[in-house]
């Protein structure tokens, strides 16, 4: 048995999907725009290493199936301050995928290194505009990039709103960011976007840190604005692993 995602853009420029979720006409109109720029369908894997695992469970990131869709199109970055998981792999699947029920399960071996994991499909932009984005179109030129991978859930009616708020263009008053790339949750995990925001090296996220603090005196900073949409959300700083 085998089940398909497919990506179909709709007229409205709404994606919709096999196990499609529904939205109100009005929430539908409003982020229409930001959607049908969403063609790609992706996986997250956000893991969490059993005891003593982690440089193990690091290692065997860096390879990929085999038989994997989209070969090369996948980026692994590590947890270095924030949510409980160790590390989030983001792997490119094209428009559609599969999963197969007769898949066979994974090794003890390799079931050994988790502690726990989630998966979720999502959809996004183009794997040459999420790589552009994360620094991977020439990945020697940012192996020092600075990483902060942010999760949200929406509050009750502000689903609309909050997508239009993660995808405004940087602040350059206090955001140096040279990439950023906003994932639509499908099926899996229990929040509906998810944010990769990349900084091309650690004083530049530094600063950008130092920026937003002085700037908390004022409350309609993107701050106190996230806060009127939001019932949920974590950050966390990473770097990357792979490539």
């Amino acid at each position: 048995m085998k089940i398909t995602l497919t990506i179909l853009i709709a007229s409205a420029g709404l994606a919709s999907f096999a196990f499609a979720q529904s939205t109100t006409p009005a929430a539908s109109a409003s982020s229409s725009s930001l959607s049908s720029a969403r063609s790609d369908v992706y996986h997250v894997h956000l893991a969490k290493a059993a005891l003593g695992k982690a440089a193990e469970y690091g290692e065997s990131f860096k390879k990929q199936a085999p038989d994997a869709p989209m070969p090369g199109h996948y980026i692994v970055l590590r947890h270095e301050n924030g949510d409980s998981w160790d590390f989030c792999v983001i792997e490119h699947l094209g428009t559609k995928t599969t999963i197969d029920a007769a898949r066979p399960a994974p090794s003890p071996a390799v079931t050994a290194l988790s502690d726990w994991h989630t998966d979720t499909i999502c959809n996004g932009p183009s794997w040459a505009q999420f790589a552009k984005e994360m620094g991977l179109d020439d990945p020697s030129k940012s192996g020092g990039s600075a990483y902060v991978v942010s999760v949200y859930r929406p509050a009750p009616g502000m689903r609309a709103e909050l997508d239009k708020f993660v995808n405004q263009p940087p602040d350059r008053a206090t955001d140096s960011t040279s990439g950023n790339v906003v994932l639509q949750h499908m099926e899996g995990a229990a929040w509906t976007f998810l944010k990769i925001s990349r900084n091309n090296n650690w004083n530049d996220f530094a600063k950008d840190q130092i920026a937003s603090i002085a700037q908390m005196n004022k409350t309609d900073t993107g701050w106190f604005k996230l806060r009127n949409f939001v019932s949920f959300h974590t950050d966390t700083l990473c770097d990357r692993m792979f490539p």
